[in-house]
């Protein structure tokens, strides 16, 4: 991958119009915050068992934030080394051992059996072209090398105690708000329970899916989130159908000490390439 050639391939093609997320926006700090918090200990764990370690070469497309790739490279050091990809690279820290480019997984090409480890979360699901991303994330790990895919399920989310039924009824409407605004954008709400069947559709064996489901309440990383999104997406969820005055109660619901309410389900999923 040739740094210079990928940023202006990017910058002249720029990121997708559907694309609901910006990572150059004042909005995304508290984006990737929440989404480390919430997510982060389920994802580097899962990546642990893979035993990445000294000397392998990682590739974390999407990185956002940088979070993971940060620890990736930590685990990797000293010898090996980790590239960390984004449309918009802006948020993703400089550390030695951590290769940040500019690219676009769907538009720009990936150098093929090149890494042992390939890591992405919450991308796929966003992009209509996701299976043509897939083939190429699996064409760049070097034969025995791993793919680890973290996708949502919003299939399943529902509220289990709010301070009124009327509350609880409106937590449920934004959400779907939230998927019609998805949808409106190309994305896949429910790609998380497809991600396994498509990883062995593209080839990879030993296919590992595995489900997780966390119990949220006010102070919850994944609440948070959803509070944040009723500014950060503000725009979009009253273009499918929310109000104003709706979003600010909605936001009253998720901060009340008495909600609670279960996460979507969080799919960390992941193959290998045959030797």
């Amino acid at each position: 991958m040739n740094p210079s050639s990928h940023a202006s391939a990017a910058t002249v093609a720029g990121p997708r119009q559907g694309y609901v997320f910006d990572n150059d926006t004042t909005h995304a700090t508290e984006q990737h915050r929440c989404l480390a918090a919430w997510l982060d200990p389920v994802t580097t764990a899962r990546l642990a068992g893979t035993g990445v370690t000294d000397g392998w070469r990682c590739l974390d497309i999407g990185a956002g934030g940088g979070s993971v790739a940060t620890w990736l490279a930590e685990r990797v050091a000293p010898t090996g080394e980790v590239v960390a990809t984004d449309v918009k690279p802006v948020r993703i820290p400089a550390r030695p051992g951590l290769r940040v480019l500019r690219h676009d997984v769907v538009r720009d090409p990936l150098p093929e059996e090149t890494f042992d480890l390939v890591h992405s979360r919450l991308v796929l699901r966003h992009l209509p072209e996701r299976h043509t991303a897939l083939a190429k994330m699996t064409r760049a790990l070097r034969p025995g090398g791993r793919l680890q895919l973290d996708e949502f399920d919003n299939d399943y989310g529902p509220v289990l105690l709010a301070p009124s039924r009327a509350a609880g009824e409106l937590y449920e409407r934004f959400l779907a708000a939230k998927e019609r605004m998805f949808a409106d954008a190309g994305a896949d709400g429910a790609w998380g329970q497809r991600t396994a069947a498509a990883m062995r559709e593209a080839g990879l064996v030993d296919i590992d899916p595995v489900p997780h489901v966390m119990p949220w309440h006010a102070d919850s990383a994944g609440v948070h989130l959803l509070v944040h999104h009723t500014h950060h997406l503000r725009d979009r969820l009253v273009a499918a159908g929310m109000t104003d005055a709706e979003l600010a109660e909605v936001r009253q619901v998720m901060r009340h000490p008495e909600f609670r309410a279960s996460s979507c389900v969080f799919y960390s999923v992941q193959g290998r390439r045959p030797r």
